[in-house]
């Protein structure tokens, strides 16, 4: 239970902070949309230099999942 809080929080600070840096740097608008549609936010990060970002992004979503699975498979 512990990993799919941690790695919910990590997920959720990481696009936070992409958010942040989309909105400053033209056009702002994607910052926006970023937080409305989430896959955009790595992607458009990762166009806009903000590749450790992106990175932390995309990797606390696979640890996301791996650990909703093993929370499910364990309940059983």
């Amino acid at each position: 239970m512990g990993s799919v809080v941690v790695s919910f929080a990590t997920l959720v600070t990481a696009h936070v902070a992409l958010a942040a840096g989309l909105a400053a740097r033209p056009p702002w608008w994607h910052a926006l949309l970023a937080l409305v549609v989430p896959p955009l936010a790595p992607y458009w990060g990762f166009r806009e230099k903000m590749r450790g970002r992106a990175a932390v992004w995309a990797a606390a979503l696979v640890l996301y999942g791996a650990a909703r699975l093993a929370a499910h498979t364990l309940a059983r």
